[in-house]
């Protein structure tokens, strides 16, 4: 998960040839429209799991249902946003191990509190089993989604995070790879991520994997992928994908064309082309001073606070069942009753997690960092400037 607000030193392009080079658009400080946005993309997997846990019954369950019943993708939505913005503020000569130290100090703390939660919750209120020690094990290292059995232990939500972890261990190779190729290589490999993901879903459907795909992280590195590519090109100036509106609007019916696909990963084949456009256009709505409703203040704040609340959320709503029951399917009122409770103590919860875990344990793990290299003096190439911070 990464955040778009903080300003950094943006990448420089790789030398491109005539045909590849392009005058890129003068970049702000930051992005607060992909801050924005990830709020929404968490507020889809909370609206899922209330869904889930069966808290409306009758027309309001039927409505939570066609409105969160694909909130899933909001997870897939996170992973192409974060290739994106981990191109976008890669820095110029950095090192492989700053740049993992800086991810650990980023996610680290959070899912490390997250999980003793999770871990006295199962103990003292929900009186789930307790995972055996190598799941405790996989858990704190982040590989138990690599097997599905685990994937699901303690903090459920975290799988994602094992996700991103891969991501971020290939993602040095990644950044190299594109800075060498240029324009016309970085498109090519963005097309043959995005034509792996229905290939990903077929080979699914037709059971070829001895594990489902959804939560395997090489399989959803073509998302990664896309969002990386897709940066790239916005930086060298040659990104023309449709403006803000028309790739918000085909990203919604990419979303409620998911209930007519096969549920798991078969969902992310109707969501991945608008979250790749959708998040470039939010960018380039940024660099270029367009109208844009997810970088208004509230949007953007409540961006920040959304990675503990993603992390926290499930873990209120899981506390709550011996109150409430497992699926206990109420009224449309007091349905709203208790999920608006939910959302208040997961949204309070989560300005703790980020005000006295996120933000101080990362300040701590990077004080002794080294500083960020010096600019190259010599003459700016097409396409520098400021970006955002991973």
């Amino acid at each position: 998960m990464t955040t778009a607000t903080s300003p950094a030193l943006r990448t420089p392009p790789a030398r491109t040839g005539a045909a590849d080079a392009a005058p890129a658009p003068a970049a702000p400080s930051a992005l607060p429209s992909l801050t924005g946005l990830r709020w929404m993309a968490a507020l889809l997997v909370f609206g899922l799991h209330v869904h889930n846990f069966g808290w409306f019954g009758g027309t309001g369950g039927r409505l939570v249902a066609w409105g969160f019943g694909a909130g899933a993708t909001g997870v897939s939505f996170f992973f192409v946003l974060s290739g994106f913005v981990l191109t976008w503020s890669a820095r110029p000569r950095d090192r492989a191990l700053a740049f993992w130290w800086r991810r650990v100090a980023r996610i680290y703390p959070v899912h490390l509190v997250t999980l003793a939660v999770a871990f006295v919750l199962a103990w003292a209120v929900t009186h789930q089993a307790l995972p055996t020690p190598k799941q405790a094990l996989a858990n704190a290292l982040l590989l138990h989604a690599w097997w599905r059995p685990w994937w699901q232990t303690l903090n459920p939500v975290s799988w994602s995070l094992v996700c991103e972890a891969f991501f971020y261990a290939v993602f040095p190779a990644l950044i190299l790879l594109l800075r060498r190729l240029g324009a016309r290589g970085a498109a090519a490999l963005g097309g043959l991520a995005t034509a792996a993901v229905p290939v990903l879903a077929w080979a699914e459907a037709h059971h070829w994997w001895s594990q489902s795909v959804y939560s395997l992280p090489v399989a959803r590195l073509p998302e990664f992928v896309l969002g990386a590519v897709t940066a790239r090109l916005v930086l060298l100036g040659r990104w023309r994908g449709p403006g803000l509106e028309a790739s918000l609007a085909l990203a919604v019916v990419g979303y409620f064309l998911v209930p007519q696909v096969t549920p798991g990963y078969s969902a992310t084949v109707c969501t991945i082309a608008g979250f790749a456009l959708l998040i470039p256009a939010a960018a380039v709505a940024d660099v270029r001073g367009l109208p844009s409703l997810w970088r208004r203040r509230r949007m953007v704040r409540l961006g920040e606070l959304s990675f503990a609340f993603y992390m926290i959320h499930l873990l209120v709503l899981r506390a709550a069942t011996p109150l409430l029951g497992r699926k206990p399917h109420f009224g449309v009122v007091p349905g709203l009753a208790v999920t608006t409770a939910a959302f208040a103590v997961s949204l309070a919860l989560s300005w703790v997690l980020y005000e006295g875990v996120e933000r101080p344990a990362r300040r701590l793990l990077l004080r002794h960092r080294r500083p960020a290299p010096r600019p190259d003096p010599r003459p700016a190439r097409r396409g520098t400037g400021t970006a955002t911070r991973d």
